[in-house]
């Protein structure tokens, strides 16, 4: 079998019914993720040459817990050792692709006292985007409606990313107390002029076709046509991306933007976040929503405000760390970081912020520090420090598997 990185697309990033409660998307309440069955969490079908992972929580628009995870990392690598299978798609079950990790269990198991439990979470789930993003075979990802956060993390390091006019992309950890993560700072940095920034920073949600022309997604199709295109896929025998590709393109579709698009704003988004903090960014924005009465701006502004001020100064950084690093050096360092949001040593907003948006719903989180003011560069500085000796840092399989910048 050929031997192919899933690098081949990514790199490309530097080239290249709406839900009116959106953010409840991402973090999906669940009465029942602590028993769920890994076997049950993820289904497989087998086709000629390839295998397909269907992630089936729809009763929290799948989203990722432990079991997901230990799950997926078992099969991929059974299937990457496995010469008949050519490649690999991944797909979500009903409504959505992922709407990220369930964030309530998190939120239960800190409260339970079970910080154990949530970095393994973590540590799973990043040792899996880190094989994803290093798989020796192609990878198609099947993004039909909602992915957000962790569920972009399990398929945009991957080879190919299909979105339809269903897809809602979003990292929205800002909105509660945390930070874009899952190997976000890698891919976001290297979106177009500052747009990962934006992104990581209000937590926006973009469409399927704004998806395709950012480079999130390597192609476009009608949500109707996902059948057809399961079916071409399934009668291939190849690992070779070239002949997957094609057979994307033969169902693929030439996008319009809205004329309400982000990606048309993108040169008054440059202008502001191209700053290096978030004062000056904050300032920028006055300065335009003042100068030219820009409502984009004005909003772009209320969705800041709402956001922890410490997550909105962590993430900033995290972002322009990530544009000078590798995968791997991306994921061990948000590792850090997620450790220390979970752990509750230097701020709470991690739990205020799921409290105050997904469990009492309030939607009136009382942030700590609660202005940017009173955020110190000490704080910010100890999300990216080195975990102490009886902390071990995340390990990922470096030795054994390349990364790619």
């Amino acid at each position: 079998m050929q031997r192919v990185k899933s690098a081949y697309i990514l790199r490309r990033l530097v080239q290249n019914s709406r839900l009116g409660s959106w953010y409840r998307s991402f973090c999906s309440v669940s009465s029942n993720a602590l028993i769920d069955e890994p076997e049950n969490t993820v289904l497989v079908e087998g086709k000629a040459s390839s295998r397909t992972a269907i992630l089936n929580r729809p009763h929290v628009l799948n989203a990722l817990n432990y079991s997901v995870g230990t799950r997926l990392m078992k099969l991929y690598k059974n299937w990457e050792d496995d010469p008949n299978i050519g490649f690999v798609v991944l797909k979500g079950n009903d409504m959505a692709f992922s709407a990220g990790g369930d964030i309530v269990t998190l939120y239960n198991w800190l409260k339970q006292g079970k910080v154990e439990d949530c970095k393994e979470f973590c540590w799973t789930l990043y040792n899996f985007i880190y094989v994803l993003g290093t798989y020796l075979k192609p990878h198609v990802a099947l993004l039909n409606g909602i992915t957000m956060g962790g569920g972009a993390g399990i398929s945009i390091p991957g080879t190919f990313r299909v979105a339809t006019e269903k897809t809602v992309f979003a990292t929205p950890e800002t909105l509660i107390g945390y930070h874009p993560d899952a190997g976000a700072s890698f891919y976001l940095s290297r979106l177009p002029g500052y747009l990962g920034e934006y992104l990581a920073l209000t937590g926006d949600k973009i469409s399927g076709a704004e998806m395709i022309s950012c480079g999130l997604a390597t192609h476009y199709s009608h949500s109707a046509k996902l059948p057809l295109i399961e079916e071409q896929l399934g009668t291939l025998m190849t690992d070779d991306p070239s002949v997957i590709e094609r057979s994307l393109e033969n169902c693929g579709e030439i996008v319009h933007l809205d004329p309400a698009s982000v990606l048309r704003r993108i040169e008054t988004l440059d202008k502001c976040f191209s700053h290096d903090t978030v004062e000056e960014i904050i300032d920028a924005l006055e300065r335009e929503a003042a100068k030219k009465q820009d409502a984009w701006c004005a909003a772009t502004l209320r969705k800041l405000q709402e956001t922890s001020p410490l997550s909105l100064k962590v993430s900033l950084k995290s972002i322009r760390e990530g544009r000078h690093q590798t995968l791997d050096q991306c994921l061990i360092r948000e590792y850090r970081m997620s450790v220390q949001a979970i752990s509750g040593q230097i701020t709470s907003d991690f739990c205020e912020g799921v409290r105050a948006r997904l469990v009492d719903r309030d939607l009136a989180p009382k942030w700590d520090p609660p202005s940017l003011e009173k955020v110190t560069d000490d704080m910010v500085a100890q999300y990216f420090s080195r975990l102490t000796a009886f902390e071990p840092e995340l390990e990922l399989p470096t030795q054994q598997r390349e990364a790619f910048t």
